[in-house]
């Protein structure tokens, strides 16, 4: 069962909440702090946005905190403009019990730039109910993010 807009914001820990963003049966997540582009970690707050050129992959942060239940789990899509666009995200279930910020990939699968500003909205995250809690809630090695998380089988390849 999909939660609704009320269950949202008396369940789910969204920090910070923006009750804009809150839709009948999710949350639009907005662009935060860091972005990966082209091997640079981007301090997107300082520069204000980012531009994906074409045919780039890139890693952004969301802004917020997101901590779920051991019963709950999260489902994102990329917004819709913003696929109207040309970029498409490649984004993994949010297990119950994870607890950070998200790190999303995204490509621009078009001819041309597409900028994201710090703060806008670009994927809704919706939240489903297991059936009953996960007996083994996320626990796992980016647990507690804050900032972007490459990836740890990379680094663990390289190290």
């Amino acid at each position: 069962m999909m939660l609704p807009d009320w269950k949202i914001r008396r369940e789910i820990l969204i920090e910070p909440f923006f009750e804009e963003s809150l839709q009948p049966a999710g949350y639009d997540l907005h662009v935060g702090d860091e972005a990966y582009i082209n091997g640079e970690i981007l301090n997107v707050e300082e520069l204000g946005a980012i531009v994906l050129p074409p045919k780039t992959y890139a890693l952004v942060l969301t802004l917020e905190r997101i901590k779920l239940p051991d019963d709950v789990m999260g489902d994102m899509k990329l917004r819709s403009s913003l696929a109207r666009e040309g970029l498409i995200g490649s984004f993994a279930w949010v297990d119950p019990g994870w607890d950070g910020k998200l790190t999303l990939g995204i490509y621009n699968a078009s001819n041309e730039p597409v900028e994201l500003s710090h703060g806008e909205r670009f994927v809704q995250i919706a939240f489903i109910r297991l059936e009953g809690p996960a007996k083994n809630p996320y626990r796992g090695r980016y647990q507690g993010s804050a900032g972007i998380a490459l990836s740890k089988r990379r680094a663990k390849k390289l190290g």
